[in-house]
């Protein structure tokens, strides 16, 4: 379909006109004095968007490059490091220490549930554990994990505390330091409403010592060489630059604009998109609560591939959300609300998934039932 096309998906999001504008700004040299004071001035926004007063750092690539650094710095051959998982992504740190010759001990959960603190902190406990990887916004389900009870479980084994942010970050509450959390990760293009290209992650004193002491191979996401270059107001090798100026851009927004406001605001339009699901006679995937706060995952009616019904929502209305990863794939959609997006996203999204559903033979409860019911939400006090 050609013309005007919706974004509502976990990510990438949509990106505020200020934050296009720039990044389409002329050029820095990335070694210029001006390119080193924005890349300062970037590095301290994202410490206080990290809630730290250690070390972020920040690398050009996916969300997924700052997780597989936190496997490469932190993890030697036949280190003990406990994996807890409940979607796709949760599973991603499984793979990336399995590439690098770690076998975890998998704390597995059914997709959908939330990660159980005290059965994370006895696996951990069990052995000389370095290091706990975890998710805190789940995107493949919905759920959004209880970071500061798992940090305050797994606390008394000592092992490190290890968190993928990607998604959360800026768009949820995540306390670093006050937590215990020793790393977390993230990425740019989630809640912190930047194009995908860049990848942080915060470390504590703790993780620097155990890095220090680490044997796994690393170059490109090596920390210490990413930390000289930084105390430079440097990076070792070349940055996105127009990305880095983007995301500086976002984050005097996220500041102005105020995190618990943007928290709190993430928590009405999933509110909006849970009871339109609801009023469309769909099944919610994951809990029915506040915590659900970046993504809306519900399953598909039976007979109806969830694949199917992405493709008609894009390709004849414009309106990308997300389909089912792995083994949900068919089975659930799932809508976005984090980062760039409001009321009328959602009422979008609604609206859309209800004719694509008609075009596949479901009928809902009444017409415009969905968007009507977000409405009803967005306009109580």
């Amino acid at each position: 379909m050609d013309g005007k096309r919706y974004l509502i998906t976990p990510g990438p999001t949509p990106v505020p006109p200020e934050v296009v504008a720039a990044e389409s700004a002329p050029l820095h040299h990335h070694r210029s004095p001006d390119f080193r004071a924005l890349l300062g001035e970037t590095i301290e926004r994202l410490k206080r968007i990290f809630e730290t007063e250690h070390d972020v750092l920040l690398f050009t690539g996916s969300g997924t490059a700052a997780m597989e650094s936190a496997v490469a710095n932190l993890l030697s051959p036949g280190d003990r490091a406990v994996v807890a998982s409940a979607g796709n992504f949760g599973e991603r740190w499984l793979r990336l220490a399995r590439a690098y010759g770690i076998e975890p001990v998998h704390v597995e959960h059914e997709w959908g549930e939330r990660l159980d603190p005290g059965r994370i902190a006895a696996a951990a406990g069990e052995g000389e554990t370095v290091a706990v990887y975890v998710t805190q916004s789940e995107t493949s389900t919905g759920v959004v994990h209880d970071i500061e009870a798992i940090a305050r479980a797994v606390a008394p084994t000592g092992a490190l505390v290890v968190v993928d942010a990607v998604s959360s970050l800026g768009g949820v509450e995540l306390a670093t330091d006050a937590w215990g959390v020793d790393v977390a990760v993230a990425g740019s293009q989630k809640a912190l409403m930047c194009p995908p290209g860049l990848a942080f992650a915060s470390v504590s004193p703790r993780a620097w010592e155990r890095a220090a002491r680490a044997t796994l191979p690393r170059h490109y996401l090596d920390w210490r060489v990413a930390a000289d270059s930084q105390a430079k107001n440097d990076t070792a090798f070349t940055p996105a630059v127009t990305i880095i100026a983007a995301l500086h851009r976002a984050l005097e927004l996220i500041e102005a604009r105020g995190k618990a406001a943007i928290w709190a605001h993430n928590r009405r339009l999933a509110r909006g998109a849970r009871e339109g699901v609801k009023a469309l006679g769909l099944a919610l995937f994951g809990p029915d609560d506040e915590t659900s706060a970046m993504v809306t995952a519900f399953l598909m009616p039976d007979g109806i591939d969830g694949q199917r019904c992405y493709g008609v929502l894009r390709d004849r209305h414009g309106i990308v959300l997300a389909g089912g990863q792995g083994k949900l794939r068919g089975r659930i959609m799932r809508i976005g609300h984090m980062g760039y997006m409001n009321e009328f996203d959602i009422v979008t999204a609604l609206a859309g998934l209800e004719l694509a559903l008609a075009e596949l033979g479901y009928t809902p409860p009444a017409a415009g039932a969905g968007a009507a019911r977000a409405i009803e939400v967005f306009a109580s006090p």
